[in-house]
């Protein structure tokens, strides 16, 4: 079993930054693939962004230019910078790592995003 313990989330103003953090702990080895998701109200989850072991990454286009996702692999810890946040980044935040070996998905707990206008 894989945990993920996450940290970071907050309220700030439009234009402000959040950094998240997520650790893995547990049965770390061969971890792949981490990355976030987020669901706002009433809405689907969705995928924000994407970072492999190897270090490729993927954006969803809405915040292409405005977040940084990156991981440190000695720590099992993937980060996701957050800058020139608008009032719709207002979500519950969700990271999540796979294991490769076996392809299981495992989740944080999640952290709210509050962005006022």
């Amino acid at each position: 079993q894989v945990q993920l313990g996450e940290s970071g989330g907050g309220l700030v103003q439009a234009g402000g930054s959040l950094r998240l953090s997520c650790a893995a702990s547990g049965s770390i080895f061969s971890i792949g693939d981490m990355g976030w998701y987020r669901q706002a109200p009433g809405k689907q989850r969705e995928a924000v962004a994407s970072i492999t072991s190897g270090g490729k990454i993927n954006y969803v286009d809405s915040v292409k230019g405005r977040f940084t996702i990156s991981r440190d692999n000695v720590k099992n810890t993937v980060y996701l910078q957050m800058n020139s946040l608008k009032p719709e980044d207002t979500a519950v935040y969700f990271c999540y790592a796979i294991k490769s070996a076996t392809m299981s998905w495992y989740w944080g707990q999640g952290t709210q995003v509050t962005v006022s206008s």
